[in-house]
């Protein structure tokens, strides 16, 4: 899926990039251009650098009931 259509950045190259270490939208638009164009992707570019960088809830689960 594309997230930023001035760019033709997709979800995997966004991915990418934090994978990297990119930790903001900044670092993301530094990398690929993702949020420097009209910015109509910039509220999609924070969602999924949040989903990606946050600790998901399911690690904080015991292993065994």
């Amino acid at each position: 899926m594309y997230v930023c259509l001035c760019f033709a950045v997709t979800d995997i190259e966004l991915r990418d990039h934090i994978g990297e270490g990119a930790r903001t939208v900044d670092q993301i638009g530094d990398a690929c251009g993702a949020g420097t164009g009209c910015g109509t992707c910039l509220d999609r570019l924070d969602v999924l650098l949040a989903a990606e960088l946050a600790p998901s809830a399911i690690s904080d689960l015991p292993l065994s009931a």
